[in-house]
């Protein structure tokens, strides 16, 4: 559950200018209620704190954009193809900004590994962030999105395009090949999505 400590009738303002409707609290104590998908933000004196089972929808809106941020990410599947999973985590100065897993149907390895960085760059872009640096255990991955190897499937290089595009969005990126134990929470995340698959 996300807390901003912040000026709340700023936060309101800004709520308000991205189209997110706001109400007045249900107590005494909050000062207003705003909530956009699966998040409600609750602004009390100095803090906004949100909940909800996507708490980026409105994380994203309130706090302060750009800066960097890494992006972890991991995905598998149990059969290749079989039931897949993903998980990815963005970690900040301020230490995990967000994290997500989730299971995806049936997969391969490598379409779950793509299908993981999509979801993480597609938070790092909603937070607003104008540097990312990218680590994943799979260097098949990696190398395809640095252009070292091709990418002779048609699903993967779709994949792949798509990763660029969200790549381009950022002012600067990298993208490294890690240790499976450096990557160990995304991995983490994307066995309990297998789990529950």
């Amino acid at each position: 559950m996300p807390v901003i400590e912040c000026d709340v009738e700023a936060a309101r303002e800004r709520l308000e200018n991205a189209g997110v409707s706001v109400e007045s609290g249900n107590t005494d104590h909050e000062r207003w209620r705003a909530t956009r998908g699966d998040a409600t933000a609750v602004a009390y004196d100095e803090k906004v704190v949100i909940q909800g089972a996507r708490p980026r929808d409105l994380e994203s809106l309130l706090r302060d954009g750009g800066g960097r941020a890494y992006v972890y990410f991991d995905g598998g599947s149990r059969g290749n193809p079989g039931p897949a999973g993903i998980g990815w985590v963005i970690v900040s100065s301020d230490g995990i900004v967000d994290e997500g897993g989730e299971a995806i149907g049936r997969a391969t390895n490598n379409q779950a590994e793509y299908e993981a960085l999509i979801a993480g760059l597609e938070a790092a872009h909603d937070y607003g962030f104008d540097e990312i640096h990218v680590r994943g255990d799979s260097e098949l991955i990696v190398k395809q999105i640095r252009g070292e190897y091709n990418t002779n499937n048609p699903e993967l290089r779709e994949r792949r395009v798509t990763a660029h595009e969200l790549l381009s969005s950022f002012d600067e990126w990298t993208i490294e090949h890690v240790p499976r134990d450096v990557n160990e929470r995304a991995d983490e995340l994307a066995n309990e999505a297998m789990d529950r698959a």
